[in-house]
């Protein structure tokens, strides 16, 4: 596997006004929709630690750290660390595999008029071969699902950065998905719950061969 570790800072970065704003309205939007006993859990939704992705995205945002500023967040949920990107400047995706959580996210997003867009579908390209049959029973993986790159008229490839909140057993899989179809250069940042941030560069390409 070609990808090496990116040091990330050991303090947060602080958080403007605005992001703050953003982040306590999605926190009732979640509890609220969790406290109804919302169909989110039935479909794998936990959220990772905004903040704490947040302060990541402002380190790759603000520095020499990936080639560009199209970013992806691989099954995104409500959508928050996608318009958290999208507030910090990129041009930037979610994909999503749960329609009611699409809506949401499109809904929390188009209320702080930000410049995200949601698709339905599943992130794992059609004509992978990384076997998701391994990573466990609760793993949300191998879900079926639209093609979302169809849709996007993107591939794996046109993002610089991908972000993913990889479940128990599915950690080597994001890392593999991430390794054989982004392009070099390109940056993987990963939450691991308690264990934190995760930030790796892609070095080289199949034939082995750095761009």
């Amino acid at each position: 596997m070609s990808l090496a570790d990116i040091r990330l800072p050991d303090t947060l970065v602080a958080m403007g006004t605005e992001e703050s704003a953003f982040l306590r309205e999605a926190d009732r939007r979640i509890n609220e929709y969790l406290d109804a006993g919302s169909d989110w859990n039935a479909h794998g939704f936990v959220p990772s630690d905004f903040v704490v992705v947040h302060s990541a995205l402002r380190v790759i945002a603000d520095g020499p750290v990936a080639p560009g500023n199209t970013f992806c967040e691989w099954g995104s949920g409500l959508g928050v660390v996608a318009s958290l990107a999208a507030m910090l400047g990129f041009d930037a995706w979610g994909i999503e595999i749960d329609r009611d959580l699409v809506a949401a996210s499109e809904a929390l997003a188009d209320e702080f008029d930000l410049p995200v867009s949601f698709v339905c579908g599943n992130f794992i390209p059609a004509d992978s071969d990384v076997c998701t049959d391994d990573t466990g029973e609760t793993a949300w993986l191998a879900m079926g699902g639209a093609n979302a790159y169809d849709e996007m008229a993107l591939d794996p490839e046109d993002f610089d950065v991908v972000f993913a909140y990889p479940w128990p057993g599915e950690e080597r899989v994001i890392e593999e998905l991430f390794d054989r179809h982004a392009a070099v250069g390109a940056v993987l940042l990963t939450y691991h719950g308690l264990e934190g941030m995760r930030l790796r560069r892609k070095l080289l390409d199949r034939a082995g061969r750095r761009n």
